[in-house]
C-alpha cells in the first residue's frame, strides 16, 4: 500500500486501523498489521511498567504529527530546518483554572501544553508561518476539533 502524502492534508482521506490486546496485567500489546509496540500502566498504577502509559502514547502521536508535519512543509517549500524538537505535556484542570477555556467547559478539562523549537535561519514571514503550521498537524486537528465515536461492544 503507498501511503504518500504530499501535504499533511491528505492524511485526512487515509483510515487506518489499531488492534490492542491485553497481554497481562495492563500489558496491551498493540499492532497495525505493520507495527507492533507495547502500552502499560506505571508500576504506582498496578501495571509493569513495560511500556508508555496511554496518554503517552497519544502525546507520541501528537508530537510526532507536529514533527513531520513542520519537516513535510519546510521540505516541501525549501525552508532549511537546522534542528526541530517537539514537547507536549497533559494535565487535568477544572476549567474554571483554565485560561484557554470558553464558558462552554465546565468541570474538569484536559488541557495539552506544548512547546515547539524551530532552528534555522528565517524572516518573520517563515517564522510567523511556522507557527500556524505547527497546529495544522491532523492529529491537532482530530484533537482540537473533538471525535465521534461509531463504537461496537461485545461482550461473551
Amino acid at each position: 500500500m503507498d501511503w504518500t502524502f504530499k501535504t499533511p492534508d491528505d492524511w485526512q482521506n487515509h483510515m487506518t486501523t489499531i488492534t490492542a490486546e491485553l497481554i497481562d496485567g495492563y500489558q496491551v500489546e498493540i499492532t497495525n498489521g505493520d507495527h507492533t509496540w507495547r502500552a502499560d500502566e506505571p508500576l504506582d498504577l498496578g501495571g509493569d511498567n513495560t511500556g508508555p502509559n496511554p496518554y503517552d502514547l497519544l502525546l507520541g502521536s501528537l508530537a510526532a504529527c507536529t514533527t513531520i508535519t513542520l519537516s513535510m512543509y519546510a521540505k516541501r517549500k525549501q525552508i532549511p530546518i537546522t534542528s526541530l524538537s517537539v514537547s507536549y505535556s497533559h494535565e487535568k484542570v477544572h476549567a474554571d483554572d483554565c485560561e484557554q477555556c470558553d464558558d462552554a467547559h465546565t468541570g474538569m478539562v484536559d488541557r495539552i501544553g506544548s512547546q515547539i523549537f524551530i532552528d534555522g535561519d528565517f524572516d518573520e514571514a517563515t517564522r510567523k508561518r511556522l507557527e500556524q503550521i505547527a497546529q495544522r498537524c491532523p492529529v491537532h486537528k482530530t484533537l482540537e476539533a473533538g471525535v465521534v465515536f461509531d463504537e461496537t461492544v461485545y461482550v461473551g
